[in-house]
């Protein structure tokens, strides 16, 4: 493993002014995004789909630093032949992949879930190099609810988060940790607080025993919140301020930077958390963007599966693409999104 490489892809995925555009949607997961907006869910379509994306050359040389795709897309071409892989590598963004393969119930664990993936994980990591994915993703599902989440959903989430990270940089590969804390539910933003502490506590703990070197990976975690159906929600100030604290309290700083997962906040919403964090300053890492759905929602709209509506498709991704990109710097403002609109 050459650390010194990882950390140069880390720091790049980070960049200031950029921030990674989640596209690793599962079949079921895109189905239902096109489902919304009336599109058959068929192979040519999400390739159509996300060729309007990684083509859209202002987003994505600009504002985007890789992109996460699924096992789908990195083997796919472009209507001209072009390899799908080869589009972001052009754009100068970082092709990456989602290893996990979703979620099975947690035994004696009523209502949680564990992550799987593992079994053939080297192999399979070894083929997504060759295929120029830098980066991976593994993602572990943490759900808040009366007597959960348990330890013990807990600790074998972050036991497999670090088992793939180490698999990962043995692959020559940086690793996305990404524990997320759900933010469905009815708890408050010191309960999500709380919860998240411990989650990434523990999992930094299980990333120290297995050796993961943390300069070579990008932590990837929800923000701490509060629960959609909490009666009080949180103010901008107050999200940006505990996450902040919470992050500080459990994130060492040898890691290189942060993308927060958007995990269901409206567009508008994920870009202003974002923003007033930068704007706290004086933090030892960087503070950016992986976000799918808030920054996918417009473009799918625009887009509705039709030929003539791709401008239009890669106008509303540039848009977000370039809002979230300020406020991974600090400089997003309300009045920008009024101007566009």
């Amino acid at each position: 493993m050459n650390l010194a490489d990882l950390n140069k892809v880390a720091l790049a995925m980070v960049t200031p002014g950029k921030g990674i555009l989640a596209a690793d949607e599962s079949s079921g997961t895109i189905k239902k995004r096109f489902d919304a907006i009336k599109v058959e869910s068929t192979e040519e379509n999400r390739r159509d789909y996300r060729e309007m994306l990684f083509r859209s050359t202002e987003a994505m040389s600009k504002y985007v630093s890789g992109v996460i795709l699924y096992d789908e897309t990195i083997w796919q071409t472009a209507r001209d032949g072009t390899p799908l892989v080869k589009l972001i590598e052009q754009s100068g963004a970082i092709p990456g992949i989602k290893v996990d393969e979703g979620t099975q119930a947690l035994p004696q664990c009523p209502g949680e879930l564990v992550t799987v993936g593992l079994d053939k994980l080297a192999e399979r990591l070894k083929k997504y190099y060759e295929r120029g994915a830098r980066f991976a993703k593994w993602r572990a599902v943490i759900d808040i609810g009366s007597g959960i989440p348990t330890q013990t959903a807990i600790h074998v989430n972050a036991h497999a988060l670090a088992r793939y990270a180490a698999l990962c940089q043995a692959a020559q590969i940086v690793p996305i940790v990404e524990p997320e804390v759900l933010m469905d539910g009815d708890h408050d933003i010191d309960r999500c607080y709380d919860v998240t502490q411990r989650v990434l506590n523990k999992t930094f703990q299980e990333l120290r025993v297995q050796r993961v070197e943390l300069e070579g990976m990008v932590l990837k975690p929800n923000m701490a919140v509060s629960g959609k159906k909490c009666a009080k929600q949180a103010s901008v100030d107050e999200v940006a301020e505990k996450t902040v604290r919470m992050l500080k309290a459990c994130v060492p700083a040898a890691v290189p930077g942060i993308a927060f997962l958007s995990g269901g906040q409206s567009d508008e919403e994920a870009t202003a958390h974002l923003d007033a964090m930068n704007r706290i300053g004086g933090l030892p890492w960087k503070l950016t963007f992986s976000y799918g759905r808030a920054l996918q929602a417009a473009p799918q709209k625009a887009w509705s599966g039709k030929a003539e509506n791709v401008a239009a498709g890669q106008r509303a991704f540039t848009h977000r693409a370039k809002m979230n990109a300020l406020a991974s710097k600090g400089e997003w403002e309300t009045g920008l999104e009024k101007k566009v609109a």
